[in-house]
């Protein structure tokens, strides 16, 4: 069940049990991640709720905190479905790149397919941080260009103890 709450004429937020909410746990893993979430295909919210319970399964990572979803308007592309987006905090012992790998792992098995810049998705996660560090590849940005414009990251974000 969710909580929703209008704030602003374009944008909502629903929360959740797992959606912004805490998790405790005595276990630590080396790095700290900062993810954002986001889809507008089928039934986003269950797709995150199953994302959630797929993270929890994996050993080499520990969820640590999740934002409310926000849904807003798409940018980019603008003639598709409202997005919906969160943020969750991770702790992992698996480096940057290979960190990356497993999360195009997981937008693979919820049915994300690339077909054109902003195009709709079923799930799309991104790194927004990955502890300080500053990191520029061809596969990777960190931390992920443009997130201090965005109101899909800043919204959820303001709500995350960093």
């Amino acid at each position: 069940m969710y909580l929703k709450r209008d704030i602003g004429e374009s944008l909502t937020t629903f929360t959740s049990l797992r959606f912004a909410s805490k998790v405790q746990s005595k276990r630590t893993l080396r790095h700290r991640v900062t993810i954002g979430v986001g889809g507008n295909l089928g039934d986003v919210k269950r797709r995150f709720e199953h994302l959630f319970v797929e993270l929890r399964r994996e050993r080499r990572v520990l969820v640590v905190e999740t934002s409310l979803i926000l849904k807003n308007p798409p940018f980019g592309f603008v003639d598709q479905d409202d997005f919906f987006n969160s943020i969750i905090v991770l702790d992992t012992d698996m480096q940057p790149s290979v960190f990356l790998d497993y999360l195009m792992r997981l937008e693979k098995k919820f049915g994300r397919q690339r077909s054109f810049a902003n195009a709709p998705r079923t799930l799309d996660l991104d790194i927004i941080f990955f502890d300080n560090r500053v990191i520029q590849t061809d596969k990777l940005t960190v931390p992920h260009a443009h997130w201090h414009e965005r109101e899909s990251v800043i919204i959820p974000l303001s709500g995350i103890n960093l």
